[in-house]
């Protein structure tokens, strides 16, 4: 069952490359199912997708806007995933991949051409 719902997630992130808040969430349901295996026959019900728990998400998010905006952190949204898969209990709290931090890019400071060997000047032809 576990391998069923494994193919299910990744068949889903597949088929969304350009979704990258399924591929998120996608991530987090691997690593939960591997945590929690047991979760892995509610994930594959037929009418459980990760665009419709998004949607979940989505509608859990207008009932707290404040001024049209809202925010939610990972622990929230995760769990509204957990809930519209029917999955009861606490949040894997695995470590999540980190999204890579830019680091400054270190130039050198422009160097200053040498100096050329030929060196003419305009009073040197009057």
């Amino acid at each position: 069952m576990q391998a069923e719902a494994i193919a299910k997630i990744k068949a889903e992130m597949d088929g969304n490359k350009n979704n990258p808040y399924i591929q998120v969430v996608g991530d987090f349901l691997l690593r939960h199912l591997e945590a929690n295996p047991e979760a892995a026959e509610k994930i594959v019900a037929a009418d459980k997708t990760i665009g419709k728990s998004l949607d979940a998400m989505r509608n859990e998010a207008r009932k707290k806007q404040h001024k049209g905006m809202a925010i939610l952190t990972d622990a929230e949204g995760f769990a509204i995933v957990l809930k519209y898969f029917g999955i009861e209990g606490p949040v894997y709290s695995g470590a999540a991949p980190a999204a890579p931090a830019s680091r400054p890019t270190v130039t050198a400071p422009p160097t200053k051409p040498a100096a050329p060997d030929f060196d003419v000047k305009l009073d040197d032809f009057l």
